[in-house]
């Protein structure tokens, strides 16, 4: 089963293009976690870039417009050379961003407090408590050097968390992705400044628990 719903359609000349897809909730739902203009730009400048790049390089090889997201990611090694870095780079973005969208929700309607059901449970089994893995989880946000996510996933059936670098999907490495937190600083700057762990700390206020125990379902 998919894990990020596919957005394509057909360009001026028929061939199937991947295309941004729209917010879940309003810009400003998030705050005052997440201001309305980060929202705004993140998703409407940095992410659409992310989807017009990879557009840009698949249009060179034709072959590869009819491979699903997933497919690009799982793959990226058959990507052919010249492309393979742009759609590592901007697939990658196209794919997290995608996720990180419906993985949040505005605090209090959806958004914060723990995950229970399966998914807390097997929080639980894998790194004792709740609070133990919020600690660590937080942890690979904080000091991801420079650009990059962290992570949580689904990898044999067990959770693991990590961060990654710049774009780099899961998916590469035959994880499966159900929790990320995006530490790039245009998803953070304009509000907290060089202040990653104070962003972090208030992401977790609006961390969508029902969608992240679908998805670790799902990957199941």
């Amino acid at each position: 089963m998919a894990q990020v719903k596919e957005h394509r359609a057909a360009g001026t000349s028929g061939e199937i293009r991947h295309v941004l897809p729209e917010l879940p909730y309003d810009f400003a739902a998030l705050e005052p976690y997440i201001d309305t203009q980060t929202m705004q730009i993140h998703h409407g400048k940095h992410h659409q870039a992310y989807v017009t790049n990879l557009n840009n390089a698949l249009s060179k090889h034709p072959e590869l417009l009819t491979r699903s997201l997933e497919e690009l990611l799982r793959g990226i090694n058959a990507v052919p050379d010249d492309i393979r870095t742009t759609v590592r780079n901007n697939g990658g973005g196209h794919h997290n961003h995608s996720l990180f969208w419906t993985i949040m929700a505005p605090a209090g309607n959806g958004g914060g407090g723990e995950p229970s059901g399966k998914l807390g449970d097997a929080i639980k089994r894998t790194f004792g408590e709740f609070a133990k893995f919020k600690e660590q989880l937080s942890t690979a946000a904080t000091s991801q050097f420079g650009s990059g996510w962290a992570w949580l996933t689904v990898a044999n059936g067990k959770l693991e968390v990590a961060g990654r670098p710049n774009q780099d999907s899961a998916l590469m490495d035959e994880k499966i992705p159900i929790l990320g937190v995006d530490v790039w600083e245009h998803a953070y700057y304009l509000k907290y400044q060089n202040r990653r762990p104070e962003y972090v700390t208030a992401w977790w206020n609006v961390v969508n628990w029902q969608e992240v125990a679908r998805r670790y379902e799902a990957a199941l």
